[in-house]
């Protein structure tokens, strides 16, 4: 995320700035530290914040984490577009197609079920870290021995232009903004304290070790791309390319070999951020479903042992973002850091509780970490409600507390649930004679095989029941019944408006009153044909069917007669 926010932030004051978010990624990261020896299974701001903090404020953390992910697919695929269009020139308009195709590749391969292999992912990571390093030891060579100036401004587009000229004249408002876009480089920490148990033994060591190499080798690149920034200042307009792009093009002397390796590496680098969202966003979801805050179907694996509906959701939601952003990832960054820094605040506020708790080793020293961690990042999101509220940042702001309304909401539903299913030993269902009731449109072969079938389970009572718009339709009915000598009384219903749903559930509730210790089993005979001709048929038994399955003490049976059935015969 270092090149997102060059575009907002490359002016004067810079560099200070770097300093700031440098220093505030060095407690971070030590902040974290404490997180992934204090959690060696896995120590994300969810779990952290609902064994220390409780429910309310660990549905914070899970809320903010998950718009985090879905932002991560969005503005990495978004900037990494965004880099390629910087190195081809295409035009503008094709952003959010080719933004939307990245997603879909994406989404296709991780429910066929990519695996997180390290050496495949290790390659670009590498390859990204060796080109950043190069641009800035490039640009600080240029710089500071062969003296070149900022970017000429007849380099830039006349919007950039513009954007510069404006830029001289800062307010606090404008510093704000542009620290809390520089802040933004911190968001990868939370991953490593998720994935602590994919590291090798000892997997708490490995990943702390992992975490500083992180944290200094981001820091450094960061500081690096801000120093250059400052001196090149590579503003750029709505329809330019991203500022990295815009700087090693310059230092590169055009686009040559170099430039388009720096490129392809950002694009590469990009595209691996946001698949790692797919791995953590179906796999936090499953973990808050698995608790009851989100449906069970986030909980269930697909048929590659993926979290195929956290997938596809995942997918879903992060294009609708791009589109409804334009794949301006200028327009996506102040989405994205609110909920950043929220996640961080609870997790380390966590910590503090945990080390309160359970004041193990040196665990002052470690409260003082993670109360300076948890002070830090809160003022962070702060300042990036404030500064950014006008820029979209009040979305995530209001959308979370939504969210953890949605989840509690969520809970309690299962909750009655399982009250409702709870079964003590000794229980037994109180209801002792059971009566079926056989809808009869007119004889036919379906009726006469749904007949048969009630029949067959010998209720207490059996009841053939047909609805009757007039004394025609009635008397039309009882002949049939007749002529076929069905040895069985036939009830008759008067519906003078042909409303079928209505009749049936007043003579059910008639039942109901005379036998109150009955259950009752509605058989409806219905034609199942192919998905291509069942249109063609009424409807009417699929809403019927509907408003039984709510009725307290009644059970529903569809006996199927299928078209292409040997009982269809031949005409």
């Amino acid at each position: 995320m270092i090149q997102a926010g060059i575009g907002a932030a490359a002016f004067r004051p810079l560099i200070p700035i770097a300093l700031i978010v440098c220093a505030l990624m060095a407690i971070v990261v030590t902040s974290y530290r404490q997180t992934i020896m204090a959690y060696p299974s896995g120590g994300g701001a969810y779990i952290v914040s609902r064994e220390n903090l409780g429910t309310i404020p660990s549905l914070v953390a899970g809320s903010s984490l998950l718009v985090d992910y879905i932002l991560t697919v969005a503005v990495s695929v978004a900037g990494g577009v965004l880099a390629i269009r910087t190195a081809t020139g295409f035009d503008h308009k094709w952003t959010v197609p080719v933004c939307l195709l990245c997603v879909f590749v994406m989404t296709v391969m991780n429910l066929r079920g990519v695996k997180e292999s390290g050496a495949a992912f290790a390659g670009p990571t590498y390859f990204y870290i060796v080109m950043l390093l190069l641009l800035i030891g490039t640009g600080l060579y240029r710089i500071y021995v062969q003296h070149v100036g900022p970017i000429p401004v007849d380099l830039l587009s006349p919007e950039a232009r513009e954007i510069r000229e404006g830029a001289k004249s800062l307010g606090l408002m404008m510093l704000l903004r542009a620290f809390s876009s520089g802040a933004v480089a911190l968001s990868g920490v939370e991953a490593v304290s998720n994935g602590v148990p994919a590291f090798r033994k000892p997997e708490s060591k490995n990943a702390a070790i992992t975490l500083m190499w992180m944290g200094g080798i981001l820091g450094s690149c960061f500081f690096g791309v801000s120093v250059l920034a400052a001196h090149l200042k590579p503003f750029r307009g709505e329809s330019d390319g991203n500022g990295l792009g815009l700087m090693a093009e310059y230092l590169y002397n055009g686009k040559g070999v170099l430039f388009w390796m720096t490129m392809i590496a950002t694009f590469m680098i990009l595209i691996l951020a946001a698949n790692t969202a797919y791995a953590d966003f179906p796999r936090l979801a499953s973990i808050i479903a698995k608790d009851d805050f989100l449906p069970r179907q986030f909980f269930n694996r697909g048929a590659r042992l993926v979290f195929s509906n956290g997938v596809l959701f995942l997918a879903a939601v992060s294009s609708l973002l791009i589109v409804a952003f334009d794949g301006d990832i200028s327009k996506l960054i102040p989405l994205y850091a609110f909920g950043v820094f929220t996640g961080f605040t609870l997790s380390q506020a966590g910590m503090v509780r945990h080390h309160l708790r359970h004041r193990e080793g040196r665990w002052r020293l470690a409260l003082s970490v993670n109360a300076l961690g948890s002070a830090t990042t809160g003022a962070i999101a702060a300042i990036v409600v404030i500064s950014k509220f006008t820029e979209g940042a009040w979305i995530p702001a209001i959308l979370i507390p939504f969210m953890v309304v949605g989840f509690r909401s969520i809970g309690r539903h299962y909750a009655r649930g399982r009250k409702v299913v709870h079964a003590e030993p000794g229980y037994w269902p109180r209801r002792e004679t059971h009566t079926m009731v056989v809808l009869v449109g007119g004889i036919n072969k379906g009726v006469l095989k749904g007949l048969q079938y009630a029949r067959s389970l010998q209720p207490d009572r059996l009841i053939a029941v047909s609805v009757a718009t007039d004394d025609e339709d009635r008397r039309r009915i009882e002949d049939q019944w007749s002529k076929f000598d069905v040895p069985l009384e036939l009830t008759v219903i008067f519906s003078p408006y042909r409303e079928l749903t209505g009749p049936i559930m007043k003579f059910l509730d008639e039942l109901d009153a005379m036998h109150s210790d009955d259950i009752i089993t509605v058989v409806i005979p219905e034609f199942v044909t192919s998905w291509r001709t069942q249109w063609l048929h009424n409807g009417s038994a699929f809403a019927l069917k509907a408003r039984l399955l709510h009725r307290p003490h009644t059970a529903v049976v569809s006996v199927p007669v299928h078209m292409n059935s040997e009982d269809v015969g031949e005409e």
